[in-house]
Order: structure tokens, then C-alpha cells, then sequence
């Protein structure tokens, strides 16, 4: 492991498992990409895109934890894209990982991509999570970029869902998964994206603590399932008083390892 780089943070995922060089200011992945890993349901041999990927946390998550498994990491921030090849390259993943530049809220598809239509196992995202004026804007543009969905297209978050969706349903082949982790709130956003492309559609609530709202949804699909939606049950993030995280998700932070609720259904 190479030492501290200038404006840059080297952090251990996974127990240690990896060790990511993230920036020091602006938009850093943690606890939701890690999230978004654990609950895709790959096997070894399987190919899994990271869309949006930044440094590539969820993706190298799932490369730690699936062996054999290979994995493409697209993300339209060349500094972002940069990160993450020297990420692939510092974990030992170079034979089973490769990077896309290609803007998801621009024009053309997968194809335009680099991507052969049907050829993906399972796509992982972790849009945006807010429209331009719904938050404060930054100065740092990388971050703006990653936070505001559609931030050089002016598109609104149910326009980019739209476009998320049907880029991973060109790259999945039949039966292949698209698993996506968003604020709560934009599940009104998120089901029609889903809507006509993917069925088996399951929605689990991310919960801070027991009996508070849930702050996120992890929502998966299956292309070309005909299967009806459903709710599944809640993740919770912290015990109902004190410090730290539940069980379940302190096993998950501290070894490459799957959610119990991963997996999306059947066909």
C-alpha cells in the first residue's frame, strides 16, 4: 500500500479488505456504496458495472467479495475515473476490472459506451441525489457533479432515473440485475424508471434507527421479470440508543461479505 497523497485520503474498506484513495474535500464514498455492494446477489464468473462509479467503492466491494467475478466502472468525471484505475490497480483487481468515460445524462447508450448490448450480469448505481436548487449548491464541481442529478443536461431526477434505468437495461443481458441505492424520497422518481424495463421489483427500507423513517431504499429489478413488486424487509443502521452501527451492518463494514436480504427474487 502506497502512503498519503497529497489532497487525497487513503481509507480502509471492508476491515481492510481495501484501501480506496478517495479526496480529502468534496463528495467521498462511504457507508451507501458499501450498502449497494453487499446487496447485489453475483456469483463468481459474472459481470458487474458500477454506473456513476466515482473512485469505484462499490464496485471493488463486490470484486473483494465475488471471486472471479469482473467488473466495469463508468463514470463521466475523468479526475473520478483516474481514482479509481489507480484504486483497481493498488487492491490487485487489474485483470478483472476495467474503466468507461461515458456521461449518463449525455446522448447515446450503451453502445455509444463501449458496452455490447446484453452483456452485463448485474449494474449497481448510486445516482445523484438532488435536483438543481433542492440543495445548497457547492463550489467544488466534482461534488456538484455527483450530488445534482442531470447537472450539465438540466435534466430533473425523474429524467435521469429514466436515463440510468434504460442505460443498464441495454447493458443487462435477460435476467440480469439493476440494483440502485437512493434517498427515500425519490421512490416516486425510481418505480417508473423501473417500470417497463425491470420486474421482481424489490424495495428495501434503509432505516437510521428502529421506528424512524427510512432515509434511503436499495431498489433491484430483474429485466425481463414479470414478477409483481415487492417490500421488503428494513435495514437499521444504528441500535435505538448510543454509538455505533447494528450488528448486522458492522459485520457487513468490517469483512467483504453479503447482506442477508441480497438477492432480488425469482424470474
Amino acid at each position: 500500500m502506497s502512503g498519503p497523497v497529497s489532497g487525497l485520503t487513503d481509507d480502509a474498506f471492508l476491515g481492510g479488505a481495501l484501501n480506496v484513495l478517495q479526496p480529502a474535500r468534496g463528495h467521498r464514498s462511504g457507508l451507501d456504496a458499501v450498502l449497494l455492494a453487499a446487496s447485489v446477489n453475483a456469483s463468481a464468473g459474472e459481470t458487474v458495472l458500477d454506473l456513476g462509479c466515482g473512485v469505484g467503492v462499490a464496485g471493488l466491494c463486490v470484486l473483494a467479495r465475488v471471486p472471479d467475478a469482473e467488473a466495469l466502472f463508468l463514470d463521466r468525471d475523468d479526475t473520478a475515473l483516474s481514482l479509481a484505475e489507480r484504486n483497481i490497480e493498488r487492491n490487485g483487481f487489474e485483470r478483472r476490472a476495467h474503466t468507461l468515460a461515458f456521461d449518463l445524462d449525455g446522448k447515446g447508450g450503451v453502445s455509444a459506451a463501449g458496452i455490447p448490448q446484453g452483456s452485463v450480469d448485474h449494474v449497481i448505481a448510486n445516482p445523484p441525489f438532488f435536483e438543481e436548487g433542492a440543495t445548497r449548491a457547492t463550489p467544488d464541481a466534482a461534488k456538484r457533479s455527483a450530488h445534482v442529478v442531470g447537472n450539465a443536461a438540466g435534466l430533473s431526477r425523474a429524467e435521469s432515473l429514466a436515463r440510468w434505468a434504460s442505460f443498464a437495461a441495454g447493458a443487462l443481458r435477460k435476467g440480469g440485475t439493476f440494483t440502485l441505492i437512493h434517498r427515500a424520497d425519490a421512490l416516486e422518481d425510481i418505480l417508473p424508471a423501473f417500470s417497463g424495463r425491470f420486474g421482481a421489483v424489490a424495495v428495501t427500507p434503509i432505516h437510521p434507527r428502529p421506528r424512524m423513517d427510512a432515509i434511503r431504499v436499495l431498489v433491484s429489478g430483474i429485466k425481463g421479470s414479470r414478477a409483481a413488486l415487492s417490500i421488503r424487509p428494513g435495514i437499521v443502521l444504528h441500535p435505538a440508543s448510543g454509538e455505533g452501527f447494528s450488528p448486522q451492518i458492522e459485520a457487513m463494514l468490517r469483512s467483504p461479505q453479503a447482506l442477508p436480504e441480497a438477492g432480488i427474487g425469482t424470474t
